[in-house]
């Protein structure tokens, strides 16, 4: 596959400087389309020295742009990108109210003059196409539930920036996660840490990286929290100072994961039969790749007592629902998995787990298996353990590593 795609750009000579024109400034010049956003916005280039070189992946969030202002605190050489992951136009989308639309693009690029850093849009939509949006439909036609952003954490954030940033001489890809990383002194391995302030922990979806990517990560937000955040962007007079953060599925703004499935592939997921636990029919579904283990609204069946979905037959189109007793269990089954604090798991672990983002962690034991397999067994029962899902284990607030509910 071919490198990434670059926002044209003005040759070196001709490169507009910060104390020449704002970035709005140029954008009135080549308003023809938004895909053309900000095209030619490229401020000075960062001087090249010792200094550590930083690549500030700018969402076009608070978060990201209070990550750059305090990394360009600290000395470092900073440069900010933004990826151009779809176009809203493409996928149906309004360019406002998403992650990575084109009006964040405009936002990066405004803290970016602002900062008077480098900034470059850099085009993995393809990219992002085959690793992201694609499976994340196979896997809800699979009848699990995908978590996109873990996926886009794993190929796009943190593997193509990397690569990026080592192309531009930089060492660090610098983002707006609440997270911590930190070297164990007695065996040198990179460690994922819980962020201090646990109401925004995003550790969950980062036990993708490796020691590699740890090792040239900062989380400078990672001992903050969000109100001390938007006080600096505030102060400093940032335009996103008061933004909304992004939806949890950037290219689903309007949650209708389905319908955006529909448009995408051109295909119609038909309606098939609820079945009880006994195997009994008890009502029509309208398509089994819109209903979640655990759900109980939107089923329309009126049998007398609150059911939810248990199981789903993807192959016979078929959903099996039940009492909320049905959604317990205590062991889970992990493929694909990413190991942190350890270099690999070989011999039953204690640990604390969770199956699903805003789950607390519960205890559990951790056991090998083979082909890289782990069983996850609770102490006790957890509600709607779910296909597609990570399940991460913890020892104390250290991320030991994580992988895919199979």
């Amino acid at each position: 596959m071919s490198g990434p795609q670059l926002s044209r750009q003005c040759p070196d000579k001709a490169r507009p400087r910060a104390r020449h024109a704002s970035p709005l400034q140029l954008k009135s010049k080549n308003v023809q389309h938004e895909r053309t956003v900000l095209h030619i916005f490229l401020t000075k280039e960062a001087p090249m020295s010792n200094t550590p070189g930083a690549l500030i992946a700018m969402s076009g969030g608070v978060d990201s742009t209070v990550a750059a202002y305090l990394m360009k605190q600290a000395g470092c050489r900073c440069m900010g990108a933004t990826m151009r992951l779809y176009q809203n136009e493409d996928l149906g989308q309004s360019r406002f109210h998403t992650c990575c639309s084109a009006k964040d693009v405009e936002d990066a690029a405004e803290v970016a003059f602002q900062l008077d850093i480098p900034f470059e849009v850099v085009n993995y939509t393809e990219e992002f196409r085959e690793k992201v949006i694609a499976k994340f439909i196979e896997t809800y036609e699979a009848g699990g539930t995908p978590n996109p952003c873990i996926d886009c954490n794993r190929t796009m954030k943190f593997d193509k920036m990397l690569d990026f940033a080592r192309e531009h001489g930089l060492d660090y890809v610098v983002t707006g996660h609440y997270a911590r990383i930190e070297q164990d002194p007695a065996t040198g391995r990179w460690l994922l840490k819980k962020a201090l302030y646990t109401d925004k922990d995003q550790s969950y979806v980062l036990y993708v990286l490796t020691q590699d990517q740890l090792a040239h990560t900062k989380f400078p937000l990672g001992g903050m929290d969000k109100p001390s955040i938007r006080k600096i962007a505030e102060e400093q007079g940032f335009c996103n100072a008061r933004k909304h953060d992004s939806q949890d599925i950037c290219f689903v703004s309007d949650g209708d994961y389905v319908g955006f499935m529909e448009r995408y592939t051109g295909k119609y997921y038909p309606d098939g039969d609820f079945l009880d636990v006994n195997g009994n029919v008890v009502g029509r579904h309208h398509g089994a790749v819109r209903y979640t283990c655990g759900q109980r609204k939107g089923l329309g069946l009126a049998l007398g007592a609150p059911v939810y979905v248990c199981g789903k037959d993807m192959e016979k189109n078929t959903i099996t629902v039940g009492p909320e007793s049905e959604l317990f269990k205590t062991t889970l089954i992990a493929g694909d998995f990413n190991w942190i604090s350890v270099p690999e798991l070989t011999a039953p672990m204690r640990v604390k787990a969770k199956a699903r983002y805003r789950q607390v962690e519960q205890p559990a034991t951790a056991y090998p298996l083979e082909n890289g397999l782990v069983k996850v067994v609770f102490d006790e029962p957890q509600r709607a353990i779910t296909r597609g899902q990570a399940v991460v284990l913890y020892d104390g607030d250290v991320v030991v590593g994580g992988g895919t509910i199979l």
